[in-house]
């Protein structure tokens, strides 16, 4: 009999079966994790087969269709044996003993006899004949649909409009592990003291190459770290950071953050307006407003954060025209930009998701765009990398808006300064972080 909460591979399985019914990756592995009994190692394994699986599904379910075609075979057991299949396709520091050992183990602790020797057999079977080619797949879409584990509609709006090269790429990226960022509080520690803090205490860090309050850190969790408990710093990709880089912020401006939680690019914001500027933050959901109050008090901006639980397009409710320096919509959008972190994303959106959200991110543009000052600036971020989302919405909005203009959108360290267009995109290729575009709207006076 295992120890469920010592062993990682059966949690794998029990994150897995939630996931596939809808839950979140992220959310599942952390409330296991802190359920657990899980060494460190044990919670890198742990993790990277749970993000392991999901990341490289299609493949997995191409070389285990197989050895499994035409029986019923119960979820649980499914994403057992996906398990299986991953750590012998991708983790060749494993051996396959273990895993045949482990996963038997779990087949007979939590089925039945008949379920354990299933498993045996279809191990054996893999062990015995090999996985099939993936050569083996004629038709091209469907082959690189089943090669990278994305979904075929994703791979064809993307080839229409990047190019099949820069999408092969893109996708070849989003499967490489999630770098872990965080960004500093400049009120409190500068990026020097920051990095050298944390690799005196037994982490990695690196200033960040892409935002200028940026560190990558490696070798253990940053969110454990006593500069996180103080306020020091606060975990956000790098691509996120460069949103307030990008709004031209100074010193006691008036901000509206339209669509706010979790926090991170309100703190961001609240560092750069200072104690003499004022942050209005809002969400619809009462417990994300809760997280944006947490973010700001943990980081010592609390003064200048004001947080209200309002739908955005109802900001007619709170703020009279003409009342902001800057206002930031970080709309709701499809997060195909984040598929390398949240990598259910790729399996559970549609085309049909990026085309409602869009008159959603039109819808909220429309109503905050008087209550910017003229000569003000709005800045529209996403993290998806789809026009429907991002250009095309800019061009929706300009149409209604002849009084705002498209302004260059420039980073402290002018990535991609020699681009043609006003707008920036990152993509998950560029500098392996997240997928995200930003655009600046300028107010005429």
């Amino acid at each position: 009999m295992i120890d469920k909460q010592r062993n990682p591979r059966a949690l794998a399985v029990d994150v897995l079966v939630k996931v596939n019914k809808g839950a979140y990756s992220n959310i599942e592995l952390k409330n296991i994790i802190a359920d657990s009994q899980l060494s460190q190692l044990d919670i890198n394994l742990l993790t990277e087969i749970v993000y392991g699986v999901i990341q490289h599904k299609l493949t997995l379910d191409y070389f285990l269709s197989p050895f499994v075609e035409g029986k019923k075979v119960q979820d649980w057991v499914h994403q057992l044996l996906l398990t299986a299949v991953f750590q012998m396709v991708y983790l060749d520091r494993v051996p396959t003993r273990a895993i045949f050992n482990e996963s038997i183990e779990i087949a007979k602790t939590e089925g039945h006899s008949g379920i354990r020797a299933f498993v045996t057999g279809v191990l054996h079977a893999m062990q015995r004949k090999g996985f099939p080619e993936l050569d083996a797949i004629k038709d091209q879409k469907n082959y690189r649909s089943v090669k990278y584990s994305v979904a075929p509609w994703i791979i064809k709006e993307l080839d229409a409009q990047l190019g099949e090269s820069k999408t092969n790429r893109i996708l070849a990226s989003i499967n490489q592990p999630a770098r872990q960022a965080a960004r500093i509080n400049t009120q409190k520690i500068t990026q020097v003291q920051a990095v050298d803090y944390l690799n005196a205490h037994e982490y990695k860090a690196i200033p960040s190459e892409v935002a200028e309050d940026g560190i990558v850190v490696s070798n253990g969790s940053v969110a454990r770290s006593e500069l996180f408990q103080n306020g020091s710093l606060t975990v956000q990709d790098e691509s996120a950071m460069l949103v307030a880089e990008a709004m031209q912020l100074e010193s006691g401006m008036t901000v509206l953050d339209a669509c706010a939680a979790p926090g991170g690019k309100t703190t961001h914001i609240a560092q750069q307006v200072g104690e003499n500027g004022h942050v209005l933050a809002l969400d619809l959901h009462p417990k994300k407003v809760a997280l944006i109050r947490t973010n700001a008090k943990r980081m010592g901006l609390n003064t200048q954060v004001e947080v209200k639980v309002l739908d955005a397009r109802k900001i007619d409710l709170l703020a009279e025209d003409n009342s902001f320096d800057r206002i930031l919509v970080d709309a709701p959008c499809s997060g195909i930009g984040l598929i390398r972190r949240k990598p259910e994303i790729r399996y559970e959106k549609a085309l049909t998701d990026s085309e409602k959200l869009h008159k959603i991110q039109l819808e909220i543009l429309n109503a905050v765009a008087a209550k910017v000052k003229n000569n003000g600036i709005i800045t529209y971020s996403t993290c998806t990398i789809l026009k429907q989302e991002n250009e095309n919405t800019m061009t929706d909005f300009l149409k209604l808006h002849p009084e705002f203009e498209l302004i260059q959108t420039s980073t402290k360290k002018q990535l991609k300064s020699s681009r043609t267009t006003p707008y920036l995109n990152i993509y998950p290729d560029d500098f392996e972080s997240d997928g995200f575009f930003i655009a600046c709207l300028q107010k005429r006076a």
